[in-house]
């Protein structure tokens, strides 16, 4: 927060708190290496099916010296690469060697990129139609020979890919699920088990097809938000029309959008009134009327009336893009529980390939049973070895889970944040701009004995003009429509959470709540009376004055959000067991809207170290409690939370930046469904896990009887890891009820 934000003038309710691969983490999470250098190109990687596929690929990539730092992500598909000398095409040759395939990522982000490589795929057919074929003839008079070459020919074809990748792998000290396999593969045909190997191969290249397109389709879900946004634009230049493409368009340039039409860049109204759908920004599906002076977004429809409008960023820096880039690098950031996982499956990984390497040799050296026989169960816990379902249970969730809430106008920045959101138990709400709609207005203005309403209100606009508050504009725009200009004033100075004062005329004045007023010790035996009557009803009260004596009552009062009461309600039937109010504002003030609301309880009167104090006194009982504030006040609470949520982050860097979670749309709608999604997003995790460690150990206990076969030791893997997918994917179409 800058030093203007920390000392701007508060003395209403809520404006008093800004005056301030495949163990758990601590909840703020640490940003991802070097992904946001400028020195660093960032490329689409296709193909990666897998975490220990993207940990492969990143160590090749490390072994080349014009690399100097790189970084290889598996939930979004992406490498970003510090280099020197290397170029484009040479990146995207080495990494095709190992098995993938690279494309820079577009200027315009969500734009398409290259096309999938489709070898893959056709080998997959190739070695499928050879396995088939090699079968029929085992049922025919066809020579042995003919038979064996069709199955070696299918595992050579279908084990091209993966056996290149198994090569990069060693070579760079890795071992992942492509080494296992080739592995499996190699040895089934050194035991003459030729239709096994062929099987094992074209079953798990079946499996890393299905896997890799599923995996894609959950990358794609918010890459996808970009093609909402029409890739050209008529541009104004004196009196004609140009049509030219976003990426050509600078800021300040004048466009015309007609009715019907997507806007392309985040720009101001210039000329004309219309209906704008914010759908893709904000999850809201009511158009807002918008008019000279407003703000509209790329992406967004115009509805009704053409519109000419100033373009205010460029294609890359549009607020599209950058929940693109918020999201996708939330994604990137391991949740705890994938942590986790990844730990384990270090662990358990080179455990049992030592178990294999031990089954193969000793068994047969103690003469129980032949070579062949243990070198077989050897094979199948090789293939079981692969931990891939496992590993990758947790991070497809997330990618789906923090995308779904993308698309409903709610970033969610991390995995740790998502986990965090499904288990809270208690929320405390700011109120102005929170609960209510954030824009007072003033209701009533009581004068002293001798001063005029217009004295009144011109002091108190002077003071307040410098202020940012909603209360202090309340009151300037109420002066201005009654036509009382501002007086001379100098030496402003805010009083953190309490008023502000300024002199005027050679006199000190001070604008502020009634506390101000009693600190300086000026009576207000005179106004006590109005000043309850106001209280009761609901008013924040700002008191005029100077040192000596008060001058006047400003009454003020906010309305209640329609959707707030609705949304507190979803809250509550969802389980919360906790709803708490913290208002800076009086008792009187803050218990009629915790009436209007329903919140469970409310603090009034507080001053923002005295916001964070309620947070810890909530979170010393033991629950996880979430803090839900305006993203530029608020700070200090925010931050204490384990998770912090902003509002109205649509057209606010402020509010995407300081919190945990942020409500695109200036209210709390979206809040119920977060909570929901978050916590189905647990439970398949949760589902994930157990579903892969149980298909694992069922896997184990069969291979020793022999009732496992090395297929269907491919099959458990890959369809397994299939299964987890799919799972995952079902956050994708999550919706609220």
């Amino acid at each position: 927060m800058s030093s203007s934000e920390q000392h701007a003038h508060k003395h209403d309710h809520d404006h008093d708190h800004d005056h301030s691969s495949c163990g758990l983490g601590d909840h703020k999470e640490q940003a991802v290496p070097f992904a946001a250098s400028a020195a660093a190109a960032v490329y689409r990687i296709q193909g990666m099916d897998c975490s220990s596929c993207a940990k492969s690929l990143e160590k090749h990539m490390r072994t080349l010296e014009a690399v100097k730092e790189v970084n290889v992500n598996f939930s979004t598909g992406k490498m970003h690469i510090v280099e020197e000398g290397l170029g484009k095409e040479a990146v995207m040759q080495e990494v095709s060697k190992a098995g993938y395939t690279a494309s820079p990522l577009a200027r315009r982000m969500g734009a398409k990129e290259a096309s999938a490589d489709r070898t893959g795929t056709q080998l997959t057919i190739l070695s499928g139609i050879l396995l088939l074929l090699g079968i029929i003839g085992s049922f025919t008079s066809v020579p042995e020979a003919v038979t064996i070459s069709l199955w070696a020919l299918a595992i050579v074809t279908g084990g091209y890919k993966p056996a290149r990748s198994a090569f990069y792998a060693i070579k760079s000290g890795s071992l992942d699920m492509n080494v296992l396999m080739s592995a499996a593969a190699i040895g089934a045909a050194a035991i003459g088990e030729w239709l096994e190997g062929a099987t094992v191969v074209w079953l798990f290249s079946v499996g890393n097809m299905l896997q890799a397109r599923s995996i894609e389709k959950t990358r794609d879900s918010i890459r996808n938000l970009m093609d909402l946004a029409p890739s050209e634009a008529w541009v104004k230049t004196g009196d004609s029309l140009t049509r030219k493409q976003v990426e050509e368009i600078q800021v300040g340039e004048i466009i015309v959008v007609k009715p019907g039409e997507k806007i392309p860049l985040d720009s101001e109204v210039l000329i004309g009134t219309s209906s704008v759908n914010q759908a893709p920004i904000t999850g809201e599906s009511i158009p807002v009327d918008k008019t000279a002076g407003d703000v509209v977004f790329a992406g967004t429809v115009n509805e009704s009336g053409a519109l000419e409008v100033k373009v205010t960023h460029l294609v890359e820096d549009t607020a599209i893009s950058r929940i693109i880039h918020l999201v996708e690098e939330a994604q990137e950031k391991k949740a705890p529980t994938q942590a986790f996982v990844d730990k384990f499956a270090e662990i358990y990984t080179p455990i049992v390939l030592v178990l294999a390497l031990l089954v193969i040799v000793f068994p047969p050296l103690f003469s129980f049973g032949t070579w062949g026989e243990w070198f077989y169960k050897g094979l199948e816990l090789l293939v079981v070895a692969c931990p891939c379902a496992l590993v990758i249970s947790t991070p497809v969730a997330i990618v789906s889970a923090i995308g779904n809430a993308a698309r409903h106008g709610v970033l969610i920045k991390g995995g740790a944040f998502l986990e965090k959101a499904g288990a809270i138990q208690a929320i405390a709400f700011d109120k102005t701009g929170t609960l209510t709609e954030g824009k007072p207005e003033v209701k009533e203005v009581l004068t002293a004995v001798g001063e005029s309403e217009e004295h009144v209100l011109r002091i108190a606009r002077t003071v307040e003009e410098q202020a940012k508050h909603p209360i202090a504009q309340a009151i300037v725009t109420y002066a201005q429509k009654r036509g009382f200009s501002p007086l001379a004033g100098n030496d402003y100075r805010a009083i953190v959470g309490k008023g502000a004062e300024a002199v005027i005329a050679g006199e000190t004045y001070y604008v502020g709540k009634p506390a101000l007023f009693a600190e300086l010790g000026v009576s207000t035996a005179d106004w006590e009376g109005s000043i309850k009557k106001l209280q009761e009803e609901g008013h924040s009260l700002i008191v005029v004055g100077t040192a000596k004596r008060i001058i006047g009552l400003i009454a003020v009062a906010d309305t209640i959000r329609e959707i707030t009461v609705r949304a507190i309600q979803r809250l509550k039937a969802d389980g919360i067991r906790e709803i708490v109010m913290l208002t800076g504002d009086n008792a009187g003030t803050a218990r009629k809207v915790a009436e209007q609301t329903g919140v469970s309880r409310y603090h009034a009167e507080l001053l923002p170290e005295q916001k964070v104090e309620a947070v810890k006194s909530m979170q010393q009982k033991g629950q996880v409690v979430a803090m839900v504030g305006d993203g530029m006040n608020d700070a200090p609470a925010l931050a204490t939370a384990d998770l912090g949520i902003a509002m109205g982050g649509a057209g606010t860097d402020t509010a995407m930046e300081t919190a945990d979670i942020v409500l695109m749309a200036d209210n709390l709608e979206k809040l119920p469904h977060t909570v929901k999604l978050s916590r189905k997003a647990l439970r398949i995790i949760k589902q994930n896990i157990w579903f892969s460690i149980i298909i694992k150990l069922a896997a184990l206990i069969l291979i020793f009887p022999g009732w496992l076969t090395l297929w269907l030791a491919v099959v458990s893997d890959t369809g397994a890891a299939l299964i987890v997918i799919l799972n995952s994917m079902r956050l994708l179409r999550f919706k609220d009820s």
